[in-house]
């Protein structure tokens, strides 16, 4: 497997470029056309430089209209902006949500946050939110000629990694280096979850707490096996989800090769 391309930013978590990986017949995706990320309200001019001259002329937001109210994208010269959320419901917390029961919950059982991300990637793909949401998504990608495409959420794993999934399957990527791709999110967020969980115990948070918030910061094998499992019991496979619930055609998919992949 190639190792996933880093974007050097300083003001957004997880930046990556999915340039490099093989796909069909042995092609690879070309460089500097699709980037994921996290959110980039806090990006600073010279991150935002960077992505200009990296040729970046669309910005794909994945988050619920809360998130995208409380945290606006920045808006950059020359950059279509789209707004595809995969869930209308601010499930995040920290946007005026009350997350006093779910906490309580955290403080009691270490499991709980496990669960409920399980529970949340098998709603995302059953959703029919998410399922017009990711046919949107692609429909602008298989329509984007030149340039680079950045799409993102808050942390850039989660519901980016499942658009990702769904992009690198398109184009013919392995499927374990699809997985080992998503599970790259972990490394890039070690910091990030360092940082978050000190705060957490200088506020006197219990060890069960904690064990939840980095669970609720991380990606696993088993949200990613959640997902596939949820569309094998429920949509008869990943190609036949493809082409049924996210009304991706044929055609669709041979653009996005043809534009994507190098000769």
């Amino acid at each position: 497997m190639s190792k996933p391309v880093v974007l050097p930013l300083k003001s957004v978590r997880n930046p990556r470029d999915l340039g490099g990986y093989i796909g069909f017949n042995g092609r690879k995706i070309k460089a500097h056309r699709l980037l994921r990320s996290g959110n980039i309200s806090q990006i600073t001019a010279a991150d935002q430089r960077f992505l200009l001259d990296y040729g970046l002329t669309k910005i794909i937001d994945l988050r619920s209209p809360a998130e995208c109210k409380a945290n606006q994208d920045r808006d950059l010269p020359g950059v279509t902006h789209y707004e595809f959320p995969l869930s209308v419901e601010d499930n995040t917390g920290g946007h005026g949500l009350d997350m006093s029961k779910e906490f309580a919950k955290y403080r009691r059982d270490q499991y709980a946050g496990f669960d409920m991300m399980c529970r949340r990637y098998r709603e995302h793909i059953n959703n029919k939110q998410a399922q017009r949401s990711i046919h949107q998504i692609v429909s602008v990608v298989a329509d984007t000629a030149d340039g680079a495409v950045l799409y993102h959420c808050s942390e850039g794993k989660d519901r980016t990694g499942l658009v990702t999934v769904v992009l690198l399957y398109i184009l013919g990527v392995d499927l374990e280096v699809i997985r080992q791709d998503y599970l790259y999110s972990n490394y890039m967020l070690n910091n990030y979850r360092h940082v978050r969980d000190e705060k957490f115990k200088a506020a006197g948070e219990n060890d069960k707490f904690r064990a939840n918030m980095r669970i609720l910061g991380s990606v696993a094998n088993a949200f990613f096996d959640t997902s596939l499992i949820t569309i094998n019991d429920n949509f008869g496979g990943i190609d036949s989800y493809i082409s049924n619930q996210l009304d991706i055609n044929a055609e669709m998919q041979e653009m996005m090769r043809e534009k994507y992949l190098e000769d």
